[in-house]
């Protein structure tokens, strides 16, 4: 990533600071990590928040789930090489490059169900989902390191919220799409219409232009005057040795577990729990109660892990204790769930699947999916906070947030192929289950270990590198 200079050296070859102005004048200022973290949110609301809807439908709008589980294993199993590569990318090519190169697939992958609806071949719609799988690995590379570094230290969860609910606004808005444009057809209607997937593809494209507005992150200055995030030159050699690096670092080996488990569980929760127990048109409106949880819980957490308590460590300990307790409770509703409605392997979705106009039938099945997108955004809320407690600067965040992505689309990926194989679905639910529960106690010991009291502090690395001689060593207090 070129830029027009290098910062010198702070006293004793540390990092340099970070540059300090006099602070901005107040009001809405473009240049702002809060006006461009708002534009990353809307671009992700047209892009994956599309994307989230039209997989949240259960085959993608598709009666049988094989195709799209072969076009989502091609996905994530490129996402898993390209999310780790991705960081890479952002630092060489800068967030508007990066993001403009993976918002461009989105559109491409609803296309080619468009496709399938009269051709019913899976060459096109397995292909697209390769290359979207290298797209969205740029895409999220690049998201991670805007929304990580910019925001001040003491805010981040703030900002993650915000980010969260508008990449969030567009699962509910499209789920609203295959909701009424298929309202008046009957329950037996295969897939959903041409309309909604033009009506994707529409906003996919507007979230691709919406990448040109992207500024670069020297121009990104905070409200007290400082630069939102240090830039320094890159080379191909230097990220690809750093990268290296990630597979040894033992903060990333803790955040391993739960970056598996975090996606793990969409094909499950998709796949037989909104596809396979409801009414076309009411799949659609739970993705908009789905995603519109999602909103919820991302706030919820996010106003917790800034504003709780004054320790920085302890609130992030709390936070990992709510959403284990949460997150245990969802999960055995959800066996409750699936021991009501076992499916035979043979089956896709029940015989008499329920409408939401059905009553008590509809309640509990649709309390139990919105739960399922509660917990989602307080956990991985939760991991991206932890992540960037981490370090300050852009450049070694994108890296972080690359390597949490590629494992979590490895795991999801897995979890894909798993479905093809017609996995009972009880065992399905267990490994989910078991998944999350382990990564409680890893995050916890990440946070114990790795996160400073304050907020303005990074861990025992400062910006990712090593302080020579300094051990590991457990809090003196919570305040």
């Amino acid at each position: 990533m070129a830029v027009t200079g290098q910062q010198p050296e702070a006293e004793g070859g540390g990092p340099p600071p970070l540059e300090v102005e006099a602070p901005p004048a107040k009001g809405f200022r473009y240049n702002s990590p809060l006006a461009q973290v708002s534009l990353l949110g809307l671009i992700c609301f047209c892009c994956p928040g599309m994307f989230n809807a039209l997989s949240g439908l259960g085959g993608a709008g598709q009666l049988d789930n094989t195709t799209v589980d072969n076009a989502n294993t091609a996905l994530y199993t490129c996402f898993a090489v390209f999310g780790v590569l991705g960081g890479a990318a952002h630092n060489l090519l800068g967030p508007r490059l990066t993001l403009l190169l993976g918002a461009l697939t989105y559109p491409l992958y609803a296309g080619s169900f468009l496709y399938y609806n009269h051709r019913h071949s899976q060459a096109f719609p397995v292909a697209a989902g390769g290359i979207l799988g290298a797209g969205a690995g740029l895409l999220w590379a690049a998201q991670g390191a805007v929304m990580t570094s910019y925001p001040p230290a003491n805010r981040r969860g703030t900002y993650i919220s915000l980010f969260w609910c508008l990449f969030n606004l567009g699962g509910v808005l499209g789920g609203l799409l295959p909701f009424s444009f298929n309202y008046h057809r009957g329950a037996d209607a295969a897939s959903v219409n041409d309309g909604t997937y033009i009506a994707f593809m529409a906003f996919m494209l507007l979230g691709a232009a919406l990448t040109l507005l992207v500024l670069p992150p020297r121009k990104i200055v905070r409200d007290d005057g400082t630069r939102a995030t240090r830039v320094t030159f890159s080379s191909p050699a230097a990220e690809g040795a750093e990268i290296l690096k990630l597979f040894t670092n033992w903060r990333m080996l803790l955040v391993l577990a739960p970056a598996w488990a975090s996606n793990f569980f969409y094909t499950y929760q998709f796949n037989h729990v909104n596809g396979g127990l409801f009414t076309l048109r009411t799949k659609g409106l739970n993705n908009v109660f789905y995603w519109g949880a999602q909103m919820i819980g991302s706030a919820g957490i996010g106003y917790f892990l800034d504003f709780s308590f004054n320790s920085r460590r302890k609130r992030g300990l709390v936070g990992i204790a709510i959403v284990a307790v949460l997150g245990t409770a969802i999960w055995g509703g959800g066996l409750a769930n699936q021991l009501k409605y076992n499916l035979r392997d043979d089956q896709t979705a029940l015989d008499n699947p329920i409408d939401f106009k059905d009553g008590h039938r509809y309640a509990g099945p649709f309390l139990l999916y919105f739960s399922y997108g509660l917990l989602d955004a307080m956990f991985q809320s939760l991991i991206y906070w932890i992540i960037g407690a981490l370090a300050n600067d852009s450049q070694i965040l994108s890296r972080y947030v690359g390597f949490y992505k590629g494992v979590q689309s490895a795991g999801a990926a897995v979890a894909w192929q798993i479905d093809t194989h017609h996995t009972s679905r009880i065992s399905q639910l267990i490994v989910n289950w078991g998944l999350m529960t382990v990564s409680y106690p890893l995050l916890a010991l990440l946070v114990f270990l790795a996160v400073k009291d304050e907020d303005n502090s990074v861990s025992s690395v400062e910006d990712g590198k090593d302080n020579k001689g300094t051990k590991l060593s457990a809090p003196t207090s919570f305040h």
